[in-house]
């Protein structure tokens, strides 16, 4: 009876039942840390919704796909039936009116993208009011090309036609001018279309401007038209413009700094930023792009777009989600730490102070989401770091009865926040940074533990 009581006196002080201990609290402390990356993404989708928010009150993104020429033509289509008791067969000729789509051939866009952050409560976004003109020519259509017979098409009712997926942001009326005419653009809501991005893989909606009619042979003088288009309008997020020109040229400048160039294409000029924000040009030929001029059908060219992205430079949700991936790492560490120094002080630590210290390790992440939200990540990094590493070193002071050891957890808490703020500033090396810290730690955890009589 004393023999068994003292081998459960032993394992009850045991090394391994200690390990398992531990290993079963940070086992635990797992779900308030999964609790708190759902937090985050609570707060980034509310953060999105307030943006979505302020985008649809201001001017959604702008992506323009025009002026593009559209001319109505009969299709003929032939049927034949026969009848069962004579046998005698009947020819049907169903007429059908279709449209054809000519691109220009030549196309240039300029325009100034003058960009202001907008909020609403706590959060924020980047708009833009858009002054801007597109200039280019049409040449006479060629209908062979689609084999089409000039007797087919009905001249007189041609239009140019606008797709854009912000009207709610346009502030004048679009029109289409030459030397001679004044052809005003109307929305018709009954054409829109709904495809998805091809960057964003989200969802957007194609609105159709049209002109009223016209007749094609009277408005082409010497084989071509030359036309302008005055384009005012508020947008967000980003501008876009698909070049359908068989030679395309687009300028954009505007003063704001932090852009991302986004699309198939991108600028050819290499001073394209400077310190006042961004004077970018393109240039894209019809040799450039897998489509030619003319269709029966308008395809969806969304993929080939080509533009500019206002992003706000820092997204502190996103460091905060960052963040808190690391937590599982953090909470590992130092309640090794902590084992290490109770293994070689012979100091016991009861499970609950390990609890104690872990919970100050994860309410770190919701005083860093909280003091984010109001400040830069940097600055409620510091706040929120510095509050939880004293914290654990004073707890740790107490329990372990000497300043030694709790200086000892203050520098090598510190280093390890500093060592996870490295990683998540950190795009490109991350991985090479993040992977030599732990191989370092590995190896100093192996060199303090050489001599531990784990029996």
């Amino acid at each position: 009876m004393k023999e068994t009581q003292n081998k459960t006196n032993k394992f009850t002080k045991s090394n391994t039942l200690k390990m398992f201990m531990v290993g079963l609290l940070i086992l635990v402390l797992l779900v308030p840390l999964l609790y708190i990356q759902n937090l985050i993404k609570e707060r980034a989708r509310t953060r999105d919704t307030a943006v979505t928010e302020i985008n649809d009150s201001w001017g959604k993104a702008i992506q323009l796909y025009g002026p593009i020429l559209k001319v109505p033509y009969y299709q003929y289509t032939e049927t034949e039936t026969k009848e069962a008791k004579t046998g005698k067969i009947t020819t049907h000729i169903t007429k059908n009116l279709r449209y054809a789509y000519f691109f220009p051939d030549e196309i240039e866009l300029e325009a100034n993208l003058s960009a202001e952050n907008k909020k609403r409560g706590i959060y924020e976004t980047a708009v833009y009011n858009m002054k801007g003109n597109i200039k280019g020519l049409f040449t006479n259509p060629e209908f062979s090309k689609l084999d089409i017979k000039p007797k087919d098409v009905v001249w007189n009712k041609a239009q140019f036609v606008i797709e854009t997926t912000n009207t709610k942001g346009i502030k004048e009326h679009l029109k289409i001018k030459s030397e001679n005419y004044d052809l005003t653009f109307t929305a018709d809501f009954n054409k829109t279309r709904h495809i998805n991005h091809p960057i964003s893989y989200q969802p957007i909606s194609m609105y159709t401007l049209e002109t009223k009619a016209f007749d094609l042979r009277k408005m082409f003088t010497e084989n071509r038209f030359d036309f302008q288009i005055d384009y005012a309008a508020n947008g967000s997020h980003s501008f876009e413009f698909i070049p359908i020109g068989k030679e395309t040229k687009m300028h954009l400048s505007s003063q704001w700094k932090d852009t991302n160039f986004m699309g198939a294409y991108l600028p050819y000029n290499k001073d394209k930023v400077h310190e006042n924000g961004f004077d970018a040009n393109w240039s894209v030929l019809e040799m450039n792009r897998p489509f030619r001029q003319e269709f029966t059908s308008l395809p969806d060219l969304s993929a080939y777009n080509m533009g500019v992205k206002f992003i706000i430079p820092i997204d502190n949700y996103l460091q905060n989600e960052r963040s808190a991936k690391y937590g599982y790492l953090v909470i590992s560490l130092t309640f090794l730490i902590f084992f290490l120094i109770q293994l070689l002080s012979k100091i016991n630590i009861h499970p609950f102070q390990y609890l104690m210290i872990g919970l100050a390790l994860v309410i770190f992440y919701t005083l860093l989401l909280s003091i984010t939200e109001h400040s830069t990540f940097s600055k409620a990094y510091l706040i929120s770091s510095s509050a939880t590493v004293v914290l654990i070193s004073l707890y740790a002071k107490s329990i372990l009865k000497t300043w030694k050891f709790a200086l000892f957890i203050l520098i090598a808490l510190g280093v390890l926040y500093a060592f996870i703020y490295t990683i998540i500033q950190l795009e490109s090396y991350a991985l090479l940074v993040g992977s030599v810290g732990l191989f370092t730690i590995l190896a100093a955890v192996m060199y303090a533990s050489r001599k531990i009589d784990w029996g």
